[in-house]
């Protein structure tokens, strides 16, 4: 490679770690490679640095361009095709998890809404349907606190995942003010107050 240390060693471990994350070695460099590029780099730009064929540089990018995490940019005067990551962290997660939605998610949805309408007439069948809904139930609400994610703004994102644990403090605090009001309404009911 034809890559400064630090930007090689970035370039290498994206590489193994592609193969982990379902997209094949050379994907997995050449996104880091231009995740770490300071400018838009062209197909020969990119294989050069990598030392891969244009052939492989040309199938990366097309995968990379459907999964929407890189954008083609054009240059004034210049008729070659340059490539960019999102630099904002945030944008790259949005899109990964709408495109892991998109892939993984719905078709698993549609399968278990499928499986929820059938009608099971043996013991075995109505255990798994039960199991299903379970499963049917905890993706559906996962989907839906990704879409609200989907919705945030950065700023807000990044203050969200640094609160970590202290959100269920809060969660707590608000099922203890509504008791206190329950029971607050209650006494008011009974003539208590």
């Amino acid at each position: 490679m034809n890559l400064p240390p630090l930007t090689q060693r970035f370039v290498l471990h994206f590489g193994e770690m592609g193969s982990r994350w379902g997209i094949n070695r050379t994907v997995g460099q050449i996104y880091a490679l231009l995740y770490v590029s300071a400018k838009p780099l062209n197909a020969d730009e990119i294989g050069e640095s990598l030392n891969f064929s244009r052939s492989n540089v040309s199938m990366g990018l097309k995968e990379l361009q459907s999964w929407s995490l890189v954008r083609l940019i054009h240059q004034p005067n210049d008729r070659r095709e340059y490539f960019k990551a999102p630099d904002d962290v945030w944008t790259i997660f949005r899109t990964l998890a709408a495109e892991r939605r998109k892939r993984e998610i719905d078709p698993t949805l549609s399968m278990l809404r499928d499986a929820l309408m059938e009608q099971p007439s043996v013991a075995e069948d109505i255990h798994a349907q039960a199991r299903i809904k379970e499963m049917h139930e905890f993706i559906e609400r996962m989907t839906d606190w990704l879409d609200d994610v989907q919705k945030m703004d950065s700023a807000t994102l990044a203050s969200l995942m640094k609160m970590g644990s202290k959100v269920q403090k809060l969660v707590e605090m608000k099922d203890r003010v509504k008791q206190v009001l329950s029971l607050q309404k209650d006494e008011v009911k009974n003539g208590n107050v």
